[in-house]
């Protein structure tokens, strides 16, 4: 039988568990090779009584993991952003009505933009997580402005019900990774990939600017 010593190691598959255009945006920005495969679970399904830094958390686990399950050689990215503001989560609106509502909560304030980052390898026994967090603050909107934000339908499957990628998206300041705020801290998300193998072609390594529409 043929031995394996000295035979280079195999470079393991990068599956994002993502349907997020976003996400998959800043990591072919980023240089990295990967498949996506989303995740589908219920993301109302969580234990209660969590803060938003524990959800973000949780969800990217429990995303990286269904997708872990299926595919044990290939090393798997969930991620999750969840919106707080004053300790209340604000997740994804459900439909227009919850999108208005919503960013009427957050006219005028600062809130908190966390996302939760999970690694996971069966194979080759990897389970890594972190949560970043970035802070944003928004002016004042009219109910016309929010309204005609919530018509062009951009609010549909973000957090907070907005993107600050947007032409328009009331933002005045921001602290922090502003790639977390579009939905993948590139910069955290990179270093915990490098950890355990997964570079971007070539090896290459820098800052990611996103291209926003």
């Amino acid at each position: 039988m043929a031995s394996d010593a000295g035979q280079p190691q195999r470079i393991r598959r990068l599956v994002l568990a993502s349907a997020s255009p976003r996400r998959r945006d800043l990591l072919t920005q980023a240089g990295f090779v990967f498949e996506i495969i989303p995740a589908d679970i219920d993301e109302e399904a969580h234990p209660p009584g969590m803060s938003a830094a524990e959800l973000a958390r949780w969800l990217a686990i429990q995303k990286a993991n269904v997708i872990a399950d299926r595919y044990p050689d290939d090393v798997v990215l969930g991620a999750d952003t969840v919106v707080s503001l004053n300790h209340q989560i604000l997740g994804k609106p459900a439909d227009a009505d919850h999108a208005f509502n919503m960013l009427k909560s957050l006219s005028g304030t600062t809130h908190q933009v966390i996302t939760g980052i999970a690694i996971i390898s069966r194979q080759a026994k990897i389970a890594q997580n972190d949560i970043v967090v970035s802070s944003v603050q928004m002016r004042a909107m009219s109910d016309r402005e929010i309204a005609d934000y919530v018509a062009s339908e951009k609010w549909m499957g973000k957090a907070g019900g907005y993107g600050i990628q947007d032409r328009d998206p009331f933002v005045t300041r921001i602290a922090g990774d502003l790639t977390n705020i579009v939905g993948l801290p590139m910069e955290r998300t990179a270093q915990m990939l490098a950890e355990v193998g997964i570079l971007p072609a070539g090896g290459r390594r820098g800052p990611v600017v996103p291209i926003f529409d």
